[in-house]
């Protein structure tokens, strides 16, 4: 139970910071202010917070013009739900010592 719990942790906090990050940078955008890189950005996508990242993008729409991520965002999640689909219907079973 333990593993589940960090698990969805860490997704959670991916996601919240993938949702902070894009109303962040939009903020910095209006201010002229140093941005956040849109390697970072897609980075925590990559590494698990795609669904925070791509619900701030249209609730602060930002970067919404850009279509590397109108198209690489959702491709990014769609990858994912088929990882962990593919994951927890597949006959490998894992083993945590």
């Amino acid at each position: 139970m333990d593993v589940i719990l960090t698990i969805v942790g860490y997704f959670a906090a991916l996601n919240i910071l993938g949702l902070a990050l894009m109303g962040i940078d939009k903020w910095k955008a209006r201010k002229g202010a140093f941005r956040i890189p849109e390697a970072t950005l897609f980075i925590i996508a990559i590494i698990g917070g795609s669904v925070g990242s791509l619900l701030g993008m249209y609730l602060f729409r930002h970067k919404t013009r850009h279509w590397y991520f109108v198209y690489g965002l959702p491709a990014i999640l769609m990858i994912q739900l088929l990882a962990f689909y593919l994951l927890t219907h597949s006959s490998l079973t894992f083993q945590i010592m």
